[in-house]
């Protein structure tokens, strides 16, 4: 299903890197940096992403110019247990709240709930959420990192910042034109570490449904990026269209390989975290299109919604990618 948006227009955004991320090649582009050692002043790892997306909220109001009283909704997601991030940051905002969730994909979802609202005229004024943090989501998904386990080059390093945005039907130079909503596709894929592997069939399905939907051919978009597959997902979606006819060669990159300096930092195969495209997309492809260099962009972000339970009990791993086209009017 792919919605076509009439008002829906991005007007502020701010962004939160960690220390990894400061290292990489968009440290610039970056609105705040927490470089010290990831605890970011906090006693736990938790509640250092708690810090960061409440911080980012916070910043955004303030760059927009907005009080909790102007902001009809904040939706927002992570992944911790239970959205504890999101729920616990926004605690501390007198704002309706919606908790939200597609793993690494959620910034999307959020984007296309939020742009639905808004265009629907049931909303002026949202922001639209999301954080990870890299020690939190190695706990929480493989093997913390203080046990030493070894990692496959094809396993991708959890990216630690939040990025919150101001959606609204304020006319602004960006406009969310059309957003279409993931299936959930299974690669049959049971290694934990194989996210490229295991969301690349999300990211090519989502793709060729949105284009199919609105009638349009790839290169109808100065780029098309997709959310975490690294670099080895990467691959498998160029390959995958090639075998098409379709030459993704020019107008197609990955978020993950975007984010970190994949050849001098220790990040395996590239970012992931919901906030790994979200970093890459709000801070340096947006401001791409401010200046014009970028006029229309289709951003597929990516996320294996797995449990631990279940992975524990040897299912295979899901995966789902949402489409969100960005364009210059």
């Amino acid at each position: 299903m792919t919605n076509k948006y009439d008002n829906v227009y991005i007007n502020d955004s701010y962004s939160i890197a960690g220390m990894y991320e400061s290292d990489g090649p968009l440290k610039k582009y970056f609105d705040r940096l927490y470089d010290d050692d990831m605890y970011f002043g906090e006693k736990s790892f938790e509640k250092a992403e708690i810090k960061m997306l409440r911080d980012c909220i916070s910043c955004l109001l303030e760059v927009s110019k907005k009080k909790d009283k102007d902001i009809d909704l904040i939706i927002s997601g992570d992944l911790q247990n239970q959205l504890a991030s999101s729920d616990y940051a926004i605690r501390n905002f007198d704002i309706p709240y919606l908790g939200i969730y597609s793993a690494c994909a959620t910034f999307g979802e959020g984007l296309i709930v939020g742009s639905s609202f808004i265009d629907s005229k049931k909303y002026n004024n949202l922001i639209v959420s999301t954080s990870s943090h890299n020690m939190v989501a190695e706990k929480q998904f493989r093997n913390p990192t203080e046990y030493g386990a070894p990692k496959p080059d094809y396993s991708t390093f959890t990216a630690t910042g939040a990025v919150s945005l101001l959606l609204s039907n304020k006319k602004s130079k960006i406009k969310i034109t059309s957003g279409t909503i993931g299936k959930v596709c299974d690669a049959n894929i049971k290694d934990v570490n194989n996210m490229g592997g295991i969301m690349a069939i999300s990211a090519i399905d989502t793709i060729r449904r949105h284009l199919s939907n609105l009638k349009i051919e790839a290169n109808y978009y100065d780029l098309i990026l997709t959310g975490d597959l690294g670099k080895y997902g990467k691959e498998i979606v160029i390959d995958y269209f090639n075998s098409l006819g379709i030459d993704l060669t020019k107008n197609y990159n990955d978020c993950g390989c975007i984010l970190f300096d994949l050849e001098n930092q220790p990040v395996f195969a590239g970012g992931s975290g919901p906030v790994c495209s979200a970093l890459v997309i709000f801070s340096y492809i947006i401001k791409q299109m401010k200046e014009e260099k970028l006029k229309k962009v289709l951003y597929v972000p990516t996320g294996a919604i797995f449990s631990p339970t279940m992975f524990y009990q040897r299912d295979t791993i899901p995966s789902i990618a949402h489409a969100i086209s960005l364009e210059v009017v």
